[in-house]
């Protein structure tokens, strides 16, 4: 059995964090600057929601003055949603907002920033970094707390070790989260050229009446729907009429369902009623229909199989979403895809509204009315399908990558098993 020991971490690397940068410093385009909201998007591997930039001229002199993060630094969220870590895994350069974030650099030879970040994603980690926040209405993280965290490490060699492992399932989950994206932007260029630009196979020989091609539809959104309905809450616990559990799905799960991710929904506990109006369904859409970013109002979900095997029964949406339920696979499809094509085309831009109070809205009786074009030859649709379905089965496979990573992780930063 490998022996290990305690250390603490403030022996093992220096921590600290950045130099101020003031809001009248951001700047339009240059160095990428992040708070703790784009260090978790970028730890998730998702796109950057909310870019905001410094000056090159400004961050050469942070550089050469006080350093910038380096490839193997580490960063910690210690504000908000605390403890979530991201490892800098490239040389691009880009600067941190203080007080958001604690800075793990110059790790001596006793401790692999990689295996930190792996201890960083355990439970342990978890409730440590819980017992040690300060501040009730919103925890915070100080770096002189951290600094005084123990851990228990094996010896270097064993460590590095216990990161290969690790870090070979990260790899394979990155790797299936790009090809997501490369199908997502091929079915979404198909998208628009056949049922957009109506360039589709046999169009030159297609009669052309009134912008339609002969036999297709127009149909607007809510006469692709057999239903739609608002989101619910439930309760946190089983209390009087809300005794069914179920998982909710909010805004903000969205994107990391489309790359395996689970762990993160909710459990609530829901009425009779909410489980027979809005229990989710295959084909179903879930749409968010409000969001502190405007970008992000109208993302959507497809619901599939591998969707509900991973959420379990009584799944339903949450409050700021909408439940679309079309009538039938083809109407599912066209609609999912019409929708990413009116986000990246900005085409959905007319529909959302800014409001005073921070909380941005949606015109959904406007796009209830909103057209699109239904083929008459169905077959047209096969491609949409096969992509769809591919991109479904990768999302699959990364859940069975992250749901084996995610068992094995404790076990190893525990030495349970050993390397």
């Amino acid at each position: 059995m490998t022996e290990w020991r305690k250390v603490r971490l403030g022996d093992c690397c220096e921590i600290t964090s950045s130099k101020r940068i003031f809001y009248n410093e951001y700047v339009e385009s240059g160095v990428p600057f992040y708070r703790s909201k784009e260090i978790i998007e970028k730890a998730k591997g998702d796109t950057i929601s909310t870019p905001l930039f410094i000056s090159h001229a400004r961050f050469k002199e942070i550089q050469e003055s006080f350093g910038a993060p380096q490839k193997r630094d580490l960063l910690l969220t210690a504000v908000g949603s605390l403890g979530i870590p991201y490892l800098i895994n490239d040389s691009n350069p880009f600067y941190f907002k203080d007080g958001n974030l604690i800075w793990f650099k110059s790790f001596n030879g006793d401790l692999n920033s990689e295996f930190l970040y792996y201890w960083f994603k355990t439970r342990s980690a978890f409730q440590m970094l819980d017992k040690i926040a300060i501040g009730s209405a919103q925890k915070a993280l100080t770096i002189s707390s951290i600094k005084q965290i123990s851990i228990e490490i094996p010896a270097r060699d064993i460590q590095d070790r216990i990161v290969t492992v690790l870090s070979r399932y990260d790899a394979l989950i990155e790797n299936y989260q790009r090809q997501i994206k490369l199908i997502e932007e091929a079915a979404q260029r198909l998208y628009k050229e056949w049922f957009v630009d109506l360039r589709f196979p046999g169009h030159q020989s297609t009669s052309i009446i009134n912008n339609l091609p002969q036999s297709w539809q127009k149909k607007t959104v809510e006469e692709c729907l057999i239903f739609h309905g608002n989101g619910g809450w439930g309760k946190d616990s089983h209390t009087g009429k809300y005794e069914h559990p179920g998982k909710v799905i909010r805004g903000t799960d969205i994107e990391d369902i489309k790359t395996g991710r689970y762990s993160d929904l909710p459990l609530r506990f829901h009425t009779d009623n909410d489980i027979k109006k809005r229990t989710l369904k295959k084909n179903d859409l879930v749409f968010e229909l409000s969001n502190g970013n405007i970008n992000n109002i109208g993302r959507c979900l497809l619901i599939d199989d591998i969707i509900l095997n991973n959420t379990g029964d009584n799944t339903i949406c949450a409050s700021f979403c909408k439940l679309l339920r079309p009538i039938d696979r083809l109407h599912a499809l066209m609609l999912y895809w019409e929708i990413q094509d009116m986000q990246t085309s900005g085409r959905m831009l007319p529909l959302k509204k800014q409001g005073a109070n921070g909380i941005n809205n949606f015109d959904f009786d406007g796009f209830l009315s909103h057209v699109l074009l239904i083929p008459a030859d169905e077959s047209l649709i096969s491609p949409l399908e096969i992509i769809t379905r591919r991109i479904g089965r990768i999302q699959g496979e990364i859940a069975l990558l992250r749901e084996a990573r995610d068992r094995l992780l404790p076990k190893l930063m525990s030495s349970e098993i050993d390397v």
